[in-house]
């Protein structure tokens, strides 16, 4: 590793990406820096995973040719302040914070600077997750790449116009909850029927996963697996009757429509 990785910020998305890193790339510890306001915290993780621990913010700044700022979006003026004067054009920013555009951070350098903007989810913590990615015009391919490989040991990266980015939130950022809370009224169905509920859950999660390899790994369409399920008057096709007349597919998207406003207010 000939980059040294700095990360502001020791919160639990970072602290995860440095967690996969470490396991998936040898070595890889003693390129990465670490600062955040409580010391303490930071010291943990570093006696944990044999990393390094910065002085501040401007000693990681220095020393790290990619920073992380996982920091939440109404530290970053704080931040970007303090550090801006020592952000030189060969280092690469990554971002993470919602509602926080490229523009919003190039906007506290004077010169121009490589910035990268990801929206990860909370999936990352099991290596499953998603990871947004967009870049200004002054990152290259090969940064982005290098940036792309890191993270793909967590996550299904995935390139996008920073455009997007609101409706990444919204059904990637905010859709483990609305999937979680599928899954336990699922569990609670069975639960009602007598199954225990331990196994309700590991049912439910399960099928979950596979329903989601099958559409990623095979290729599926979801309308498709519905309909494999879905036989000639069969139990699904009675299920799917039942969630259409209450309005299942409409209630999805006014909740993403809803997440939607909110992050325009």
């Amino acid at each position: 590793m000939n980059k040294k990785i700095g990360f502001i910020g020791t919160g639990n998305m970072s602290t995860t990406i440095i967690r996969g890193l470490v396991g998936n790339f040898e070595g890889i510890n003693k390129s990465i820096y670490v600062s955040n306001r409580s010391r303490e915290k930071a010291e943990k993780l570093c006696n944990e995973l044999d990393i390094n621990l910065s002085e501040d913010n401007i000693d990681l700044v220095k020393t790290c040719d990619v920073v992380f700022l996982g920091i939440k979006p109404f530290i970053y003026d704080k931040v970007l302040s303090e550090i801006s004067s020592h952000i030189t054009e060969d280092k690469l920013i990554v971002s993470l914070a919602a509602g926080v555009s490229m523009e919003d951070v190039g906007g506290y350098f004077n010169n121009p600077t490589k910035i990268i903007r990801i929206m990860p989810n909370v999936a990352v913590n099991v290596g499953e997750g998603m990871i947004a990615l967009s870049f200004n015009d002054n990152v290259s391919i090969d940064e982005t790449d290098f940036i792309v490989n890191l993270l793909s040991t967590i996550a299904l990266v995935d390139r996008i116009e920073e455009n997007l980015m609101d409706a990444v939130t919204t059904i990637s950022g905010c859709g483990p909850a609305f999937i979680a809370m599928f899954v336990e009224a699922l569990a609670d169905g069975s639960v009602l029927y007598g199954m225990p509920r331990d196994k309700a859950y590991i049912y439910a999660a399960q099928t979950l996963i596979g329903t989601g390899k099958m559409m990623l790994e095979k290729k599926i369409h979801p309308g498709q697996i519905k309909d494999m399920v879905s036989s000639p008057k069969g139990v699904t096709i009675e299920g799917v009757y039942a969630l259409e007349k209450r309005g299942f597919r409409n209630i999805l998207m006014e909740t993403i429509e809803a997440c939607n406003k909110k992050m325009q207010k």
